[in-house]
């Protein structure tokens, strides 16, 4: 299957998940076992409408990208990415942040938050197409598409680092697995807290507005500042995790 998309008026090609490089954190081991690779979702990065805008992107050392996720089930867990962490800004004790926003179809992003060995915040949003969705500081995330449509999104966050799958990999997964009769926990982790449901926002900090098309901030790249000296900006996170 080819899978593309048009942005800036350029066909754009994806790197590809396929089902097999998913192997680690599949839930229904049983059926990933008796089926065959398939093509799973599909990522574009490094994204702009111009060359004079991917320059303005590059010396601000951010990245615009766009992932498509087909609809679908693996065995019966919802499709969904691999899941990974953020390093700390250097120097400083607090990971990136990253910030997302739904296209089209719906999304759910689940975000957990590690202290130690254990995990002390699970926290589910639910964003349809307009939506923000905004991965703060020390939460790893994984997003699921457990519609019956595609999902797109578009998300910019630092290129300064690389991000850590390693943790999802090796507990097999989120903290949560969404299966078709809902969320059940992953027998890996010990002691999970419930999940906690939280509400996309705007976030006008942050130049935010759900509806409004967030590659816009191309032409206000100090609102995205936030992305690469979060440490500035701690406050701001904590109130959208209390919503």
């Amino acid at each position: 299957m080819v899978y593309n998309i048009e942005f800036g008026g350029v066909e754009r090609h994806p790197d590809i998940r396929m089902l097999h490089d998913m192997k680690e954190v599949v839930c229904d081991r049983e059926w990933f076992d008796s089926v065959d690779d398939f093509e799973l979702y599909y990522m574009f990065r490094h994204l702009s409408k111009s060359e004079a805008e991917l320059k303005t992107i590059n010396k601000q050392h951010l990245r615009y990208d766009i992932t498509v996720i087909p609809p679908g089930m693996m065995g019966r867990e919802f499709v969904k990415t691999a899941g990974h962490y953020h390093p700390n800004v250097p120097g400083e004790d607090i990971s990136y942040p990253e910030v997302y926003q739904v296209l089209e179809g719906e999304a759910t992003y689940l975000l957990q938050k590690h202290e130690v060995d254990d995990i002390i915040d699970v926290v589910v949003i639910k964003a349809k197409a307009g939506d923000i969705a905004l991965i703060p500081p020390e939460y790893g995330h994984v997003t699921i598409n457990a519609s019956d449509e595609p999902l797109k999104m578009a998300n910019w966050v630092c290129c300064d680092f690389a991000s850590s799958y390693v943790p999802f990999r090796d507990m097999e997964g989120g903290a949560y697995y969404l299966l078709d009769k809902g969320f059940v926990k992953n027998p890996r982790y010990e002691d999970l807290p419930e999940l906690r449901y939280i509400t996309p926002v705007d976030i006008p900090e942050f130049g935010l507005t759900c509806g409004r098309d967030m590659y816009e901030l191309i032409n206000d790249t100090d609102k995205l500042r936030f992305l690469k000296q979060p440490q500035d900006f701690v406050g701001v996170f904590e109130s959208i995790l209390t919503i």
